[in-house]
């Protein structure tokens, strides 16, 4: 195996070219090392990021930190995420482990026996290989121990053309996508299942278009690997997030969603929204309740035969006076405003020149909804919620469930020719 094969080459290497520098020398790594005259940086980031571009071999990075009584009765999980390239790890001057590959986490654990409640010190030797080094997975996904100031020393400087790099296992499932598949859902065709529920896609936003075909090959790939050609797949639809744009702009969000609402169109697929129930400052919304709920009538109906009971989806537009009229899919329910006022937010149109401009709506009847504004006299497109985050919305069918996201339009989308492509530092 690698493993093996990684232990019988460091026998050589690490005397020779690895384990070696003034850090090592001096043991920088010591609990009593004093390291109060090195200099500052902010973690997680790349040492590209304050001002050593040129340097690839190690650099180290040490910080103090503290211990509640309740932390200190069980071993520590020090997560410090993704590393470029290399790393060794001490905490109080015991060393708690080491990984190599710039995509693999790093995950130790720290023996709550050489632990104490105030002034543990970490130290970690990062070893670059070429181009960017650093630790550097995005602070979102940090801690009170990885996030913050932290002192660092240049160690040795290597060269990277001629520098020997063992062969290693590096990946990760973000990185590598068929690592999180093998590892989590290869394992689990045998097993028979009634259908899949699929909540994903903001990572995919920048490439948003071309998500429709990965979802729909997602889909017919499980199919085939469940032997079941009409296995239920139910999409959650992205929810609002980010700040609400001021004037209607391009929305990589708001493009991925319409290519999870393409996808629902599959036999067998549907789609429930969370349009309204997220958090601008919040990637992960917390009403994952409203969602389960939502989800559960789409079951209902595909597993169990009930009515389908889904919001408002958009089925066709017509042009009266100097407004759109627009016809809705309810499903035998009625259309409700949801504020007082009986106005209906986020709705914009555009005319010939495809300039968009929110506009009044308002409903007409059970299932319709008319659109217009002062200034455009011959509206031709509409697009409703098509933002990141499109604020508060008060367009639902009577139950309360809210109408889908859409455009009428065919204009290029923002994403359009945006495509995968290889990013050896996706965490």
């Amino acid at each position: 195996t690698l493993d093996n094969e990684l232990v019988a080459y460091r026998k050589k290497w690490d005397g020779e070219h690895y384990l070696k520098g003034p850090g090592m020398d001096e043991r920088w790594f010591d609990s009593d090392y004093d390291f109060s005259e090195w200099e500052e940086c902010t973690l997680p980031s790349f040492w590209d990021d304050f001002g050593f571009e040129e340097h690839d071999g190690s650099m180290w990075f040490k910080r103090s930190f503290d211990l509640d009584s309740v932390q200190l009765r069980n071993d520590l999980s020090l997560h410090l995420n993704q590393i470029d390239d290399y790393d060794r790890v001490w905490v109080n001057g015991d060393f708690v482990g080491e990984t190599f590959g710039n995509s693999n986490f790093r995950n130790y654990t720290v023996p709550k026996e050489i632990l104490k409640e105030k002034g543990n010190v970490i130290t970690v030797r990062v070893f670059d290989i070429g181009n960017k080094g650093g630790i550097y997975t995005n602070a979102f996904w940090g801690n009170s121990i990885l996030n913050g100031i932290w002192k660092f020393k240049k160690g040795i400087a290597i060269n990277s053309d001629k520098f020997p790099k063992p062969e290693i296992a590096n990946g990760s499932p973000f990185s590598h996508p068929m690592l999180l598949y093998n590892g989590s859902i290869a394992p689990l065709h045998k097993i028979p299942i009634t259908g899949i529920i699929w909540y994903q896609g903001e990572s995919n936003a920048s490439r948003a278009v071309e998500y429709e075909s990965l979802l729909k090959g997602m889909i017919a790939d499980w199919r085939a690997k469940w032997k079941n050609p009409d296995l239920p797949f139910l999409i959650v639809q992205l929810a609002n997030y980010m700040k609400e744009d001021l004037i209607p702009s391009p929305s990589a969000w708001a493009e991925l969603r319409q290519s999870q609402m393409n996808a629902s169109e599959i036999h067998n697929v549907d789609i429930v929204t969370a349009i309204d129930i997220g958090d601008a400052n919040d990637i992960h919304p917390y009403n994952k309740k409203e969602v389960g709920k939502r989800l559960s009538y789409l079951a209902k109906h595909y597993i169990f035969g009930d009515s389908i009971k889904k919001g408002p989806i958009f089925k066709d537009t017509y042009q009266s006076d100097n407004a759109i009229i627009i016809d809705f899919e309810t499903y035998g329910k009625k259309l409700i405003c949801l504020n007082k006022y009986g106005y209906l937010r986020g709705f914009a149109i555009a005319g010939e020149d495809g300039i968009f401009h929110w506009a009044k709506a308002q409903i007409t009847n059970n299932n319709t909804v008319k659109v217009f504004h002062d200034q455009i006299q011959h509206p031709i497109y509409v697009r409703y919620a098509w933002s990141d985050n499109p604020g508060i919305l008060d367009l639902a069918d009577e139950t309360g469930l809210p109408a889908f996201p859409f455009r009428t339009d065919n204009f290029e989308l923002s994403t359009a020719n945006s495509k995968y492509s290889y990013d050896p530092h996706s965490f």
